[in-house]
């Protein structure tokens, strides 16, 4: 969506990004490597192409192949198994092979900004990898947020004195090439950013019960921060620049951070395995979301995401799409795409039972 927002008309970018779907998608803690999947192309010597036919081993999971089918950019692996400096080898690699005009470091939500002890923070690992690499990387690289505070972490008000102004504001328009990617994909932040653009206002909750986001005006827009000034406030990232494995960079934000997202996902990924499956039944299904409404609604939350549903719900993550059917199917009003809409009360209760054809 960025890609074609900025550089529209010109030749789709190489995204070189995490196979790393947060158990969702995933049922594996931490982030996949080349030797997790099949079918992957080389492009340079450390930095495989995920294309369309490939395939993660179980059980390891992946959405890139289909992103990759579904979408023109080309998608390039990350491998953050050999710490900062194998991810500056595979970003030196490309620049040397593709010799681009430009070197783009994309953050939705802005965590990439913290300075790593703030109580809100949940994954700071990934982003001070990126941002380590990318300041040993001897090639101009612009760092940019997409939707400050949409990835639930850091709020977006924490953010106005670390981002510079705006570069670009997101519409409606700009999401429709992704449209179709994002009636299946994961990723909470995307969605949000996607319905903010289309005009979506009002208090989302996300998966874990994490704090509530706000989609603002400040949502749909896309503001350029100092990488250097970024590095120098990022306190893992600067203490893991030199690491040459990822068991190094999780010690490090373990010190620094207090946790590794990665032991979170082994955890959260043991008590996942314990859990019986549930079947999905629509009866019982709508009348915990008719629960959950009422709960929510006394929180002042007004929108959710299907992510957030499924755990609601006490179903699995292969389940979701199933959910995100059933629901769309019994009360499609409640879409605004790709989140749920929270209705505000008894009018719209009512609203909800009368047949669309009758309605003024």
């Amino acid at each position: 969506m960025l890609d074609a927002a900025l550089y529209c008309g010109e030749a789709p970018a190489v995204v070189l990004t995490y196979a790393w779907d947060r158990l969702l998608i995933d049922p594996v803690p931490g982030p996949r490597g080349p030797a997790n999947f099949t079918g992957l192309r080389s492009l340079t010597r450390s930095v495989q192409i995920v294309p369309a036919d490939a395939t993660p081993i179980a059980p390891a999971g992946s959405t890139l192949p289909r992103l990759a089918a579904e979408l023109p950019q080309t998608f390039a692996l990350i491998d953050p198994h050999h710490g900062t400096e194998g991810m500056v080898r595979q970003l030196e690699e490309l620049v040397q092979y593709l010799e681009p005009d430009s070197v783009d470091l994309l953050d939705v939500g802005g965590d990439i900004l913290a300075q790593g002890d703030e109580p809100t923070l949940r994954s700071p690992l990934a982003d001070a990898l990126t941002l380590a690499a990318c300041c040993e990387l001897n090639f101009p690289v612009r760092l940019l947020v997409a939707g400050p505070g949409l990835d639930g972490e850091l709020p977006a008000g924490a953010l106005r004195d670390r981002l510079g102004p705006v570069t670009l504001p997101l519409t409606a328009e700009h999401v429709t090439p992704v449209s179709s990617v994002l009636e299946w994909h994961p990723s909470e932040a995307m969605a949000m950013l996607a319905a903010t653009a289309r005009g979506a206002r009002g208090l989302c909750e996300v998966r874990d019960a994490g704090p509530p986001v706000p989609l603002t005006d400040e949502g749909p827009t896309v503001h350029e921060a100092d990488l250097d000034e970024a590095l120098n406030r990022n306190q893992l990232a600067r203490a893991i620049l030199a690491t040459e494995n990822l068991h190094q960079v999780e010690q490090f934000s373990r010190e620094i951070c207090g946790f590794s997202e990665i032991d979170d996902e082994r955890n959260k990924a043991g008590w996942l395995g314990s859990r019986p499956a549930h079947k999905l039944d629509p009866e019982a299904v709508l009348h915990r979301l008719d629960e959950f409404e009422a709960e929510a609604r006394g929180r002042g939350i007004t929108h959710t995401t299907f992510r957030r549903l499924t755990e609601v719900c006490g179903l699995g993550s292969n389940q979701r799409q199933d959910l995100r059917a059933l629901l769309l199917s019994s009360r499609p009003e409640q879409y605004q795409a790709p989140l749920w809409h929270i209705p505000s009360g008894a009018c719209d209760e009512l609203t909800r039972q009368v047949p669309s054809a009758n309605r003024p």
